[in-house]
């Protein structure tokens, strides 16, 4: 049977639409997509369980905020919501108390440290960076990833220079979309320019590329892809844009094949690493089909991965492994993983 005819076996994927067309195209690089492991990430913070995989009762990897739920663009895809489920820690000794008393506590093994942005999308992190050296000094296994917003040179060396593990920003590859969802003035070149200074450093690098994040279509993301080809990343997250935090009716959700064939592209435009499907898109259906559109597409890790996701990779003879942890933070099969690829608590 053909990988079509093999998705309409899957239970969770009975009542789903695929492109034919394109699943073909799948199939034909199906050896690219073998010969590549896949991760299934599920970071601690929020609730995660499906009939496939579960997640950890540990809080092992939440995310905390500088800003609380404070953020002076306000951008029209989030509105600051997404920063609502994240752990306020607006002083340094805040964040210091709350990390150590999670490692003792819960077993915490890293960290996402994040906040938002003032209205040139920067985000000052200078006085927390004595705290986090500290933490790197007492406990040096602690994984620390930093949203990092645009930087210059000087800022990502001052990351570098804390203890930063991995850095995260946004690419965005159109002005439209920098200025009427961002409301942002500054050009598409800063964005590069950010990008490149963070790869001049010794931190792991991962950029995000929202797709569909011009009210739900596709407008920069060639370019992004393009851009972050430039550099020498260490993977790239994609993310999908979803309407829930946005004002009712400005967002459309993009179409489930174009999102598909992105991947196929993603793919082909960064065949030497790793590219990953991040925790926010759009849930139900939508979700099972874009999950097993990027499993299929030969995409390195996805996070919440929803049902029918292992099935496909079993479908596709795709090896996979479970983490608790941040997609975007170096973790591997080892301590806190079977040897099924299934992963355990990590405390």
């Amino acid at each position: 049977m053909n990988w079509l005819s093999r998705l309409e076996a899957i239970e969770a994927l009975e009542d789903a639409t695929f492109d034919e067309g394109l699943v073909a195209e799948m199939e034909r690089n199906a050896e690219r997509a073998r010969s590549r492991s896949l991760r299934f990430s599920s970071p601690t913070f929020k609730e995660y369980k499906t009939e496939e995989l579960s997640g950890c009762g540990k809080n092992s990897f939440p995310a905390f905020s500088i800003t609380a739920g404070e953020c002076a663009l306000n951008c029209d895809h989030c509105q600051k919501k997404i920063l609502e489920p994240m752990i306020p820690a607006t002083k340094p000794d805040m964040l210091d108390r709350k990390v150590r008393d999670l490692i003792m506590l819960q077993g915490l093994r890293g960290f996402l440290l994040s906040g938002g942005s003032n209205r040139r999308n920067e985000i000052n992190y200078d006085r927390f960076y004595p705290v986090i050296e500290g933490l790197k000094r007492d406990f040096p296994f602690l994984q620390i990833a930093i949203h990092t917003a645009l930087v210059d040179e000087p800022a990502a060396k001052r990351m570098e220079s804390a203890g930063v593990d991995s850095a995260m920003m946004d690419v965005i590859g159109a002005q439209e979309t920098i200025r009427d969802v961002y409301h942002l003035d500054r050009p598409v070149e800063d964005f590069e320019a950010a990008l490149a200074a963070l790869c001049g450093t010794s931190m792991s690098v991962v950029p995000h590329i929202v797709l569909g994040l011009h009210y739900g279509r596709m407008l920069g993301e060639p370019a992004a892809f393009d851009m972050v080809s430039r550099y020498g990343i260490d993977s790239l997250v994609l993310v999908v844009i979803m309407d829930i935090y946005a004002k009712a009716g400005t967002f459309a959700t993009p179409d489930r094949h174009e999102i598909g064939r992105m991947f196929m592209e993603s793919r082909e435009r960064l065949p030497d690493k790793k590219v990953l499907l991040g925790c926010a898109r759009p849930a139900g259906m939508h979700k099972r089909v874009t999950d097993a559109y990027a499993v299929m597409a030969g995409l390195d890790g996805i996070a919440f991965p929803a049902e029918g996701a292992v099935a496909v990779a079993n479908m596709t003879g795709r090896t996979f492994e479970q983490e608790h942890s941040c997609c975007s933070i170096k973790t591997g099969l080892g301590e806190g993983a079977d040897s099924t690829g299934k992963a355990l608590c990590a405390a």
